[in-house]
């Protein structure tokens, strides 16, 4: 396996080689019919193949998307066979003792050797200025920037290494930040409050001065890569890449901006950002399912836009997991587990479901070595970098399988005492989330199913419950408590807490705060410790779908009820009758011509197994 790309046609044809990569000859458009196809790709069984569209309609470059999109392409573009491997890699830095003897010393040389090649070097040799355009000749319309969804406010660069520099500190970073196209020169500069590019430009602002940004498109595999992953802040992106890649990632100069690029992008666009200057960004079809909401950012100018001979134009498509990103998102749970480790021993392993959209549950393995190790872990979970801002965090004993869902899910129903084990408090939360009443901040739950220690206070004893009740009792019983209670699925889990899915039909006069008293004194229903209550149109049959829909829709603090150790789950979309008076985003859904199309068309492109 080849560990070092030179640059991403490099990779397109390893990927090629080894019978990932699908060429679509057809011509397709950039205006949604590309989204559709790559979706029906990502969501295939193991994420498909890698697409690469040769005949973009207006434009003379080929799209590449889902180039990461399943376990097997993620390994290959990071060069490995596990993606454990880096995370061994990297323990290897972390855990390194000092040298006590010339023999020490000489042992660790080729670990001194890897730490050289590691880092970025400057080139003159640019193929990535090939073609220069500059001035009045800068037009993104050359460019297949994509409109993804619906009711995206347009089209949006969705794989850009934005590189910015510290003003205060001179560090660099490399971030991925959404870019909408404005106009053939202006894109939005989409810098959620608590990323470094973000923070940089903050110091710009509070400076009054313009600040230079650059842009790379189509860097190999391990920079982009890079990008993504949420290193502390002042760590340079391109030295994980080289690390990553075990050569270093060669930069160049940009010729409108001092700021230095990857030599071997496809595409580079230069500029500055303007202190002060913001324009309405969005709607957007984000990562989480749904549409992220309109707000100001910065505007960034584009001064340059240069770009190698026959390059190609990759993108990314977000939205309902699995998708591409679930795959770059797993890369990072699996390569930083050593830096949390670092920071909390304890913890032995850890798991992002990808219904969770990466930042709203986390489940975690540790071992225990006192009272309240558990309420402890919570805590220092919500405070470490991206990870405060997980909504949810569930702690198990490292004897749970987390590679197992179902076996996951059994374990936290049969251990926790309801009463007692869920902690619900207050804090931080991504921009992205939707649930809570006020945004980038509300409830937060943890859970603690871990086994209690010989000093720990004893759970309850869990009172005994009758066996499930026939069908007809159940529908007598949700009618008794509420005629807008209209459905049920028992998905059959045999716990402690035993769980039952219930659509709710809400029309603005009822909330699951009413109806969950209700449902607790039903006695046909005492068989059951977890109600969840979903919008009647949800399958509830749909286990993806009812996770994600729990783990986005739900605010701990208002939306979880609780009852002498029972509880329910209030993830519907919520209202002014909720308390909620923030606009609640849209599931994101492709428009029903195009699915159509796409459908007809799928002979022609060759995307029938898809279909």
């Amino acid at each position: 396996m080849k560990t070092a790309y030179n640059h991403l046609r490099d990779f397109v044809q390893t990927l090629e080689q080894a019978g990932e990569l699908l060429r679509i000859n057809a011509p397709v458009s950039a205006d949604l019919e590309i989204t559709q196809i790559t979706d029906l790709a990502s969501k295939s069984p193991g994420g498909g193949k890698a697409l690469l569209f040769e005949n973009v309609e207006g434009s003379d470059f080929p799209v590449l998307t889902n180039a990461f999109g399943s376990e097997r392409r993620i390994c290959m573009s990071l060069g490995v066979h596990d993606l454990d491997a880096l995370a061994l890699r990297l323990r290897r830095f972390i855990e390194l003792d000092p040298p006590r003897s010339p023999l020490d010393l000489l042992r660790l040389a080729p670990l001194g050797l890897d730490l050289f090649r590691f880092l970025p070097r400057r080139t003159k040799n640019a193929p990535c200025q090939d073609v220069v355009y500059m001035g009045d000749r800068v037009d993104l319309c050359r460019l297949p920037v994509l409109k993804c969804w619906p009711q995206d406010g347009g089209p949006f660069v969705t794989l850009p290494v934005v590189i910015t520099r510290s003003l205060r500190t001179g560090r660099r970073n490399a971030g991925m930040y959404r870019l909408q196209v404005y106009d053939r020169c202006t894109t939005g500069m989409h810098w959620h409050i608590h990323k470094d590019g973000s923070h940089y430009y903050q110091e710009y602002r509070k400076a009054g001065k313009r600040m230079p940004v650059a842009v790379a498109i189509g860097t190999d595999p391990a920079a982009t890569y890079a990008a993504t992953a949420p290193l502390p802040r002042g760590i340079d992106e391109m030295i994980l890449a080289g690390f990553i890649r075990r050569k270093p990632v060669l930069m160049a100069k940009c010729l409108t901006v001092d700021l230095e690029v990857p030599a071997e992008s496809d595409f580079v666009l230069e500029g500055y950002v303007e202190p002060g200057e913001l324009r309405v960004e969005g709607p957007f079809g984000d990562h989480t399912g749904y549409y992220s909401l309109v707000g100001d950012y910065p505007v960034f100018h584009v001064t340059a836009l240069t770009h190698r001979r026959n390059p190609i134009y990759p993108a990314t498509v977000v939205g309902r997991p699995p998708m591409e990103d679930c795959y770059l998102a797993k890369a990072t749970e699996r390569i930083f587990l050593p830096l949390l480790n670092a920071v909390l021993p304890e913890v032995k392993d850890y798991w992002l479901p990808w219904e969770g959209v990466f930042h709203n549950i986390a489940v975690i393995s540790i071992e225990k070595e006192y009272p309240g190790h558990a309420r402890r872990i919570m805590s220092a979970i919500w405070g470490q970098g991206q990870m405060s801002f997980c909504k949810g965090v569930v702690l198990v004993d490292p004897g749970v399988d987390l590679h197992r869902p179902m076996t996951v899910i059994k374990t936290i129903l049969d251990e926790v005492d309801l009463d007692t084990d869920l902690y619900i408090t207050e804090g931080v939360l991504d921009v992205l989330d939707h649930s809570a009443p006020d945004p980038l901040f509300g409830g937060k739950l943890g859970i603690d199913a871990t086994h209690r220690m010989p000093d720990e206070r004893d759970r309850p004893q869990p009172r005994l419950r009758p066996a499930p009740p026939p069908r007809q009792s159940v529908e007598r019983a949700l009618e008794s408590a509420s005629h807008h209670l209209c459905g049920f699925f028992d998905p059959g889990i045999d716990a402690r807490n035993r769980p039952l899915l219930l659509h709710l039909e809400k029309d603005g006069s009822i909330t699951g705060a009413q109806i969950a008293p209700r449902l607790f004194t039903q006695a046909d229903l005492q068989a059951y410790s977890v109600f969840v209550l979903y919008d009647a149109q949800i399958d509830l049959r749909d286990a993806s779908l009812i996770l994600w829909k729990i783990f986005n829709n739900v605010d701990p603090k208002r939306d979880i009820i609780r009852s002498e150790g029972r509880v329910v789950i209030d993830a519907t979309k919520k209202g002014p009758e909720d308390g909620h008076h923030r606009p609640w985003p849209d599931d994101i859904v492709m428009d029903p011509a195009v699915v159509e199309r796409v459908k007809r068309r799928a002979s022609e492109l060759g995307v029938e197994e898809y279909v």
